[in-house]
């Protein structure tokens, strides 16, 4: 039952993308709860799924840049959630 944190991270890549069993995610989540490093790794790949969501929304419609101010607000939630 133990998890390796490489294993770990594997399994938190796989919960990201839905491919995750029940039992993978359940020892992911007492992983995650002992170990600080893996909970971080789990953080800022979560943020990273997200502004790239964000991304490729922004390339799906009629602007396909982000603007200034755009940017900037990314640059400032990535730094606020990693931290």
């Amino acid at each position: 039952m133990k998890l390796t944190c490489d294993e770990a991270t594997v399994i938190c890549d796989k919960s990201q993308y839905k491919e995750a069993s029940l039992w993978e995610k359940i020892k992911l989540s007492i992983h995650l709860f002992l170990c600080r490093k893996c909970g971080l790794y789990s953080k800022q790949n979560k943020m990273m799924s997200t502004c790239f969501q964000k991304l490729k929304d922004v390339e799906r419609s009629k602007t396909p840049h982000l603007n200034q101010e755009e940017k900037e607000f990314m640059e400032r939630e990535l730094k606020t959630k990693i931290e």
